[in-house]
């Protein structure tokens, strides 16, 4: 049995470590908010933005002359997947989803005997570097981030259309966390290179109803609004992201407070018992040597 020293310095170790995740709870709980209506908020233009860029690829016919982040390399054998993940860690389960989900989908990929490489944007993504170090094609540093900006997604999305103009690979997927509470967040994937044109047939519906003349033609207009869709796409995915972390961290901290709590009481109770169990030891042994003399 531990000695009540032991026992009380090891409460106090559990009280403070309470405290901490308290006060990590209060501040992901500040943070939340922002980020959630920043989330919230670049939803609307993401999706309309995708639907637009549906409508418009529904219109061409791929051709040599396509832009080729529409038309593709023509083959899809090398499959980049963009794994987004946070900076921080004590955010629960929310990194080891969405790395857990890109694995996932790479193994698919190869089991069909696709070759897959791995995209990190998040320093806990480098986890996959124990396991997958050979498939790693970049590590984008992304810790001087604070708050998410449009420039932010900009530089991943110029150097993924770079590696792509350079036939590093022939199809990116894209890989985070959807936001919908602090208490669920659902790792998703999409394709954001090339425009994946059965996903394009569905989503014109709402947007393709009317005859539409473009200027100066679609074509010109894609090559100019694909880049930006996939900026868009990946902006969003990092709002999402952050949105999903705090919330992630806040329920985590939550119930990290509440374990905490826990163990300080049975630590307690089992200090008591050892006290008084010290305390009646003691006892005896001074009625025993006074009824000796």
């Amino acid at each position: 049995m531990a000695s009540l020293k032991a026992l009380k310095m090891r409460i106090g170790s559990v009280k403070s470590t309470q405290k901490i995740t308290k006060a990590m709870k209060m501040v992901a709980a500040a943070k939340l908010r922002r980020a959630q209506e920043a989330a919230v908020a670049g939803r609307p233009y993401a999706e309309r933005l995708e639907a637009v860029m549906a409508s418009l690829a529904s219109k061409v016919t791929v051709s040599a002359s396509s832009p080729k982040l529409l038309a593709g390399t023509g083959k899809d054998q090398v499959h980049l997947i963009v794994v987004a993940t946070s900076e921080r860690g004590l955010a629960g389960a929310f990194n080891t989803n969405i790395v857990r989900a890109a694995r996932k989908k790479g193994e698919e990929l190869e089991a069909t005997g696709k070759t897959v490489r791995y995209y990190l944007a998040g320093k806990k993504g480098r986890v996959l570097k124990r396991f997958l170090p050979t498939q790693i094609a970049h590590d984008q540093e992304m810790g001087h981030i604070k708050y998410v900006a449009f420039s932010d997604a900009q530089v991943v999305a110029e150097d993924l259309i770079a590696r792509y103009e350079a036939g590093e690979f022939d199809v990116a997927h894209l890989f985070f966390a959807k936001f919908q509470s602090a208490l669920v967040q659902f790792p998703t994937g999409i394709q954001i290179i090339p425009v994946p044109l059965a996903a394009s047939t569905e989503a014109v519906a709402p947007v393709g109803a009317a005859a539409v003349e473009y200027e100066p033609d679609e074509e010109g207009l894609l090559a100019e609004l694909l880049p930006r869709n996939i900026a868009i796409q990946i902006f969003r995915a990092l709002l999402e992201n952050a949105a999903s972390e705090q919330g992630s961290r806040m329920t985590a901290m939550d119930n990290a407070t509440r374990n905490a709590g826990d163990m300080i009481n049975r630590l307690t109770v089992l200090y008591n018992r050892t006290r008084q169990a010290a305390i009646t030891t003691e006892l005896i042994e001074i009625i025993a040597g006074a009824e000796a003399l």
